[in-house]
């Protein structure tokens, strides 16, 4: 649709969202248009829509096990669609405007525990000796050492480390920059990994990490390293490269860093993002607390 492309052509160019943002947009855009030109009339365009509708599309998505978070993401979505198309004055009224998102059950972030990540790091055979597994510990190291996105991982060049002052510049959501620290290890671990780099063929030297190929990291792969060091020491349902992201701001707090520096080094937007991760400091001093105290 017409209203649909001019609409991700927006986030791309005008709120510089990452692809995968802009591609989540339009795939939901596109199932509901899809429920919508089945269940009722295929002419039916943006400007048409109702606000009955937009409800019977989401008595849908319950009836086929849609998760009441991946339901808000797709209201979201088409409140922030009719948003654009109202500042184009395409509608006059959003049908969006009277949609209830279900509430969601809040759960706090999964995490490793302090000392199951200093097995996954600290053991060697986890590790092969050639290219692919220094990679594979460089994307671990990064990950937990920084806090960084999958996204962000993937995307970072080999010129945003600094190693002189042991900093790497992170391009993060909406094209927002900020700096982390890294520490003398994992930047001698970098600066191996750049000059072993020049003996791959074909290596895309404009990022830091790429595969054996030489060509750059993909999601996927991220997602898999992840899974596969982290499942070896830990119980965890989940074991994606975000639990490294989530056990990062734990760690911090746990050991006393302030909760905004924290949310810079995560670089969110939002103070209340961070402080989620607080609860799992209060988790932690509960479980101490009924641990020692003889009338816990």
């Amino acid at each position: 649709m017409t209203h649909i492309l001019a609409f991700t052509n927006y986030l791309t160019s005008e709120k510089r969202y990452s692809n995968l943002t802009v591609l989540a947009y339009k795939k939901d855009l596109e199932q509901f248009f899809s429920f919508i030109h089945t269940s009722n009339n295929a002419s039916l365009d943006a400007t048409q829509i109702t606000h009955n509708l937009l409800r019977a599309w989401i008595a849908e998505l319950k009836n086929v096990g849609n998760s009441a978070k991946s339901i808000n993401r797709k209201i979201s979505t088409l409140k922030s669609f009719y948003k654009y198309l109202q500042k184009q004055n395409i509608v006059q009224d959003a049908p969006t405007s009277k949609l209830i998102s279900p509430k969601i059950v809040k759960r706090l972030p999964s995490f490793m525990q302090e000392q199951q990540m200093q097995n996954v790091l600290e053991e060697q055979a986890q590790f092969s000796d050639d290219f692919e597994g220094k990679t594979q510990r460089l994307i671990i190291e990064i990950l937990y050492t920084t806090g960084i996105r999958r996204a962000e991982l993937a995307n970072l060049q080999t010129q945003q480390v600094d190693n002189i002052n042991k900093i790497i510049k992170v391009i993060g959501k909406g094209n927002k920059e900020r700096l982390i620290p890294i520490s003398q290890n994992l930047n001698l671990l970098i600066q191996d990994y750049i000059t072993e780099k020049q003996s791959i063929k074909n290596a895309d030297n404009n990022f830091l990490l790429i595969l054996k190929t030489g060509k750059p990291l993909y999601h996927k792969y991220i997602y898999l390293v992840a899974k596969k060091h982290l499942s070896a020491n830990s119980t965890l349902q989940k074991n994606s490269p975000h639990v490294l992201r989530h056990s990062f701001a734990t760690h911090l707090l746990n050991q006393g860093a302030e909760l905004n520096a924290v949310k810079e080094l995560l670089g969110h937007a939002s103070l209340a993002s961070t402080q989620v991760y607080t609860h799992n400091s209060i988790e932690k001093l509960k479980a101490s607390f009924k641990k020692a105290h003889p009338k816990a």
